[in-house]
């Protein structure tokens, strides 16, 4: 089959071994014109704190940054952990970004910290919030973001008024249930957790309520490609991210992204091999023509109205190279945004 939905990146600005953050800062604008030239409809930066491979922590500076080498792709988080956050603040940033690129915005929200306890209560050290608020908060986010009534004490600035849409972010049916009851797109972390995919795809869908922002189901899917001129190349690029998603589940501490290892599959066991083959199961890896046939499976089997395609690449060319052969898979030219159109 023909693939026409929209491909979008996510990016969370890896600092590879041997190269400092302005590298990695550098390489995420590259990676956004680059997306922008390709036709995918929007890049997305990830927030993440105390993680020594990962850039992204001042998301919102970030997506800044990455206007400033683009003129219309759509920029956004995916996302902005809410429970780090007062959602006055984020009225306030994203209100200031939209200022600054109109029309072209995201607001994609998680309810996770994005890093450990100890992370958390760095952020936001009375933990007034957290996540048993987060769709209290949510509502409150929206009413920064709408048109302020004539005796509104208390009015985001920027931000009141600002056409940003909203997306809520989730690995389990939380986020799915969140989603429906509010109207609201849904983006699945299905890229690292699959598990509760199909459940919280039947949630959302079952239960969405229309909104002011949409008027129906919109669920976007993340999902690894890796892609090189062959198999092998690929597969050896692919090491790097299978490492780093090993050593996670390991528990071991964050390290910058490691070089791709030609050794790295011989030195796995039986239980290392299940781990991988779970977590990254919503993946492809290989040339094009191998690569085809697993993307169109997954859209096929999950009814994706749009791919969040996620490459944890070490060498930065070799990453560009990569969203060029997926960009290649797509039939068509971008089409307007449902999701922003109000």
């Amino acid at each position: 089959m023909a693939i026409t939905i929209p491909f979008s990146v996510l990016d969370l600005a890896p600092i590879s071994e041997g190269a400092s953050v302005a590298d990695a800062l550098r390489n995420a604008r590259a990676l956004a014109h680059h997306a922008e030239r390709l036709g995918y409809t929007r890049y997305w930066l990830a927030e993440h704190h105390g993680m020594a491979g990962i850039a992204s922590a001042a998301t919102s500076v970030m997506i800044a940054y990455a206007g400033e080498g683009t003129t219309r792709i759509r920029l956004g988080a995916g996302g902005i952990m809410l429970p780090n956050h007062s959602p006055l603040q984020i009225a306030e940033q994203f209100g200031t970004l939209d200022a600054m690129y109109p029309g072209r915005i995201d607001l994609g929200l998680g309810r996770a910290p994005g890093g450990d306890q100890l992370t958390l209560r760095a952020l936001r050290r009375t933990l007034v919030g957290g996540v048993e608020r987060f769709p209290q908060e949510v509502v409150e986010l929206q009413s920064y973001f709408a048109d302020p009534a004539p005796d509104q004490r208390l009015i985001a600035t920027p931000g009141a008024g600002a056409k940003v849409p909203l997306w809520i972010l989730g690995s389990s049916t939380f986020g799915a249930s969140l989603a429906a009851a509010l109207g609201l797109p849904f983006a699945f972390a299905s890229h690292f957790a699959p598990t509760e995919m199909h459940s919280a795809l039947a949630i959302y869908r079952e239960h969405f309520r229309p909104s002011e922002q949409l008027a129906k189901p919109y669920v976007m899917l993340g999902f690894n490609v890796i892609a090189a001129p062959t198999d092998e190349a690929a597969r050896l690029l692919a090491t790097s991210q299978r490492k780093a998603f090993l050593s996670l589940r390991r528990g071991r501490p964050p390290r910058r992204l490691q070089p791709p290892d030609p050794d790295f599959e011989n030195s796995l066991g039986p239980e290392d091999h299940a781990i991988l083959a779970h977590v990254l199961s919503a993946s492809a890896v290989g040339a094009p023509e191998t690569i085809r046939p697993k993307v169109e499976a997954f859209i096929a089997e999950t009814g994706a109205d749009e791919l969040m395609i996620a490459a944890h690449i070490f060498d930065p060319a070799a990453r560009l190279r990569s969203y060029e052969l997926a960009a290649s898979l797509r039939a068509g030219a971008a089409e307007p945004d449902p999701v922003a159109a109000r």
